[in-house]
């Protein structure tokens, strides 16, 4: 009875985004692979997004985007769960009202869900959910489940998240007119610009609901029992130092698919161009890939200027374009004569496989908007970056791979309009590769530091297995 116990089984909810959803299936996997059972459950809504982005709807169990895994031997079971509006609800158009439903409305929808499932099956006792979350901590608490956070950004943006009261203490954060000195008193946090602190908190109206989330999410995760951060020991020890004199914190990235589980369990919320035929007729380390995620926005003129930049470089591309990229009201417009000019060395997509693209040999960089999934995925193939950060932590990010790791430029390097002489300068530099910035050389260490840390005995090997059996200590403790 006791052995059985201590098997953990847990529930996993992710954020209903696309950057979030792939690292939470691969660690779906990862610990599947380790002993673990999984409950693995989406929105409704990211759910239907799943099927209808699939080439084949007819393959396998359209319930189940888990059925192929079990089939491998893993213990991965789905279900859905309503986040209280529409399908057909467009929830980053209207960002303040799905917000508002996060806080007040999905909390009951997860609760009675959670409640059911802990009914129908007694061997469920762990609950990871994703930081960003509002209830977590309560509904752990609730049904007496280890709760276990999964932060799937780095650890400096959540130390400085976590350490929110020193901010408004010191008057960075939280004042009519924030001061604008060096922020030098975070615990583990190297001295760091106001400017390069995450983009909320830079606005001066501090009770959006995206603020009221962030407040919310980071009194619940201070109930969390272990928290698992999607990054590497080595490139992270003093802010995850930090951190771990506060609760247990494994750095456990990154948490990539090795291969991509294409085939295996869609985790794409948009279908996949298929970029490999044409990337296979370009020289090694010619193309620049370039994309700015599944849900940022461009504004028209910086899009005009970069299109303009990569008319300047003569560079072959490969180009990410939502329909959405630019307005959620009217599609992205290339500047006149631009496809014309480009069509012998540059591909337009409205949506692919990143880290398939990433991986061909033909890729020599990658201009992004430093989302954090996309900055693993760059260091783990190689790819030096050029920078170009829109929001959130992506502001953060860029300072951890341009002035802290030395494996990106800036796209601009000072804050002001994107010009497209700079765009094509800063493409030409990234792409020659024998600038003397030392971007290969550089992101070549990193990669390796990455490859090390996933190897039998690397650190994140080595905190995954002190993290299960932390688990399976607290489950047996609370048995």
């Amino acid at each position: 009875m006791e052995e059985n116990h201590s098997k953990p089984h847990a529930i996993m909810v992710p954020l209903p985004i696309q950057g979030h959803v792939i690292p939470f299936t691969n660690l779906a996997m990862k610990l599947a692979s380790n002993g673990f059972t999984i409950t693995f459950v989406n929105t409704k809504c990211v759910h239907h997004q799943l099927l209808k982005s699939q080439p084949n709807n007819n393959s396998g169990d359209q319930d189940d985007i888990f059925s192929k895994v079990r089939e491998s031997g893993l213990d991965i079971r789905y279900t859905t769960v309503s986040d209280g509006l529409p399908l057909a609800f467009n929830r980053f158009q209207n960002l303040d009202q799905f917000l508002e439903c996060s806080l007040h409305v999905f909390p009951a929808h997860v609760d009675e869900l959670v409640g059911d499932l802990v009914q129908s099956d007694p061997s469920i006792t762990c609950l990871i959910a994703d930081t960003y979350h509002c209830w977590p901590a309560t509904i752990a608490n609730k049904y007496n489940l280890v709760h276990i956070s999964f932060w799937t950004q780095p650890a400096l943006v959540f130390n400085i998240y976590y350490h929110l009261d020193l901010l408004i203490k010191n008057g960075h954060f939280g004042s009519q007119d924030n001061r604008e000195g060096t922020i030098d008193y975070i615990p583990g946090v190297k001295a760091i610009e106001p400017k390069d602190l995450m983009s909320k908190f830079q606005e001066t109206d501090i009770s959006t609901p995206m603020h009221r989330v962030i407040y919310k999410a980071y009194e619940e995760v201070k109930g969390a029992d272990f928290i698992l951060c999607n990054t590497v020991q080595e490139l992270e020890s003093e802010s995850l130092s930090a951190l771990q004199e506060k609760q247990p914190t494994y750095a456990i990235g990154p948490v990539l698919s090795n291969k991509p589980t294409k085939g295996m369990v869609a985790t794409n919320l948009m279908s996949e161009f298929d970029c490999t035929q044409w990337l296979n007729t370009k020289p090694h380390g010619s193309v620049l890939f370039i994309s700015f995620g599944s849900y940022g926005q461009v504004t028209k003129n910086d899009f005009e200027e970069i299109a303009h930049g990569l008319l300047l470089s003569k560079v072959s591309f490969i180009w990410v374009l939502r329909p959405d990229t630019t307005s959620y009201d009217e599609t992205c417009i290339m500047p006149v004569g631009f496809e014309d000019e480009t069509k012998d060395r540059g591909l337009m997509v409205p949506w692919c496989s990143q880290i398939e693209v990433l991986l061909h040999p033909a890729i020599g960089g990658f201009l992004t908007h430093c989302g954090w999934n996309s900055i693993l995925e760059s260091m783990w193939c190689g790819v030096p970056m050029l920078c170009f950060p829109l929001w959130t932590d992506q502001i953060t990010n860029r300072k951890l791979v341009v002035d802290d790791w030395g494996i990106g430029l800036n796209l601009c390097d000072t804050v002001k309009l994107v010009t497209r002489a700079e765009v094509g300068e800063k493409i030409n530099r990234l792409m020659c590769g024998d600038s003397g910035d030392g971007l290969q050389k550089q992101i070549k260490k990193v990669r390796q530091t990455l490859e090390d840390a996933l190897a039998v005995n690397g650190s994140s090997e080595r905190n995954l297995s002190q993290f299960i059996c932390g688990v399976k200590e607290k489950i047996r403790t609370r048995a």
